[in-house]
């Protein structure tokens, strides 16, 4: 129960395109406040990509707005995020994330209580 899975990353060259999915649970996807999207390049710390919130209100980080679009499929219990006009450091660990806790308002990633395994994306140029 609460187990997240991730798909979709793969190898691409720069100005390609992905889409990432994250399955979880019923009673987890359906019990969550915030669901969102995370990456992780080497080196450095994991940066919050995207996020949706419960009524469906998103937000994307400055680096990827207008290429990147979270979004859900809640009768599939899927998570979404689209990415278009991917660029090399765009390279990193996807993972996505879900918070039973709160709602995207609260500041911080430790309100996500629920954690995918990571998927990689690579971008060449």
């Amino acid at each position: 129960q609460g187990h997240l899975v991730e798909s979709g990353g793969d190898s691409v060259q720069a100005g390609g395109s992905l889409t990432l999915s994250c399955a979880a649970s019923a009673a987890t996807y359906h019990s969550s406040y915030c669901k969102a999207w995370f990456r992780q390049a080497p080196g450095k710390e994991r940066e919050e990509v995207a996020s949706l919130d419960i009524t469906g209100s998103t937000k994307h980080a400055d680096p990827v707005k207008g290429r990147f679009t979270i979004s859900r499929d809640n009768a599939k219990n899927i998570l979404y995020l689209q990415m278009n006009s991917l660029k090399p450091e765009d390279t990193a660990m996807y993972y996505c994330a879900l918070s039973t806790y709160s709602g995207c308002s609260v500041i911080g990633r430790s309100k996500f209580n629920y954690w995918g395994q990571g998927t990689q994306v690579t971008v060449s140029s």
